[in-house]
């Protein structure tokens, strides 16, 4: 019989004002893994939506990137980068999961998977990416933002720990 896996809410945060970021902070290292879900809104078009971990702003980050929007496709790697993009948003609603492995453990560097889609605004997008943070570091803090505008109100962002 497979183990039963537990998401335990850890915190959700829905913008009553457009915003550039959402902190996460006092993470508590009890779990496994973390899982972020997020659905937000773009105030000022097209974006890309990204993570960074305990304030971490050097180019500690390597992310793999697949996307499309239904004519064409591509893909890109990072392996200095300051941020792990989780998705990209064309100026609609984005609907966007992205797994952390391992956060709390001090002895390995973190992965991440992200998978989103955007309809609406300019063009639909899907987008699935991997993602390194160089650091053995437990993961504490994690900031959502974007790269250009803001978040619009209504966005919701939900941190759930993963117990086995």
């Amino acid at each position: 019989m497979p183990d039963t896996v537990t998401y335990t809410p850890i915190a959700t945060n829905t913008l009553s004002s457009s915003a550039a970021s959402v902190t996460f902070s006092s993470i508590a290292g009890t779990f496994k893994d973390l899982v972020l879900i997020t659905n937000p809104s773009s105030a000022t078009g097209s974006q890309s939506i990204y993570i960074q971990f305990n304030s971490d702003t050097g180019t500690n980050y390597s992310r793999t990137v697949m996307y499309g929007d239904g004519s064409n496709a591509s893909s890109s790697r990072d392996s200095t980068y300051n941020y792990i993009r989780m998705g990209y948003n064309t100026g609609g609603q984005t609907a966007n999961i992205t797994q952390i492995q391992n956060y709390s453990n001090a002895t390995t560097y973190k992965s991440t998977l992200s998978r989103s889609n955007t309809v609406g605004g300019s063009a639909g997008y899907v987008y699935a990416s991997a993602g390194l943070w160089r650091s053995t570091s437990a993961i504490t803090t994690l900031l959502v933002a974007v790269d250009s505008g803001t978040f619009a109100t209504g966005s919701t962002f939900t941190l759930y720990g993963i117990g086995a």
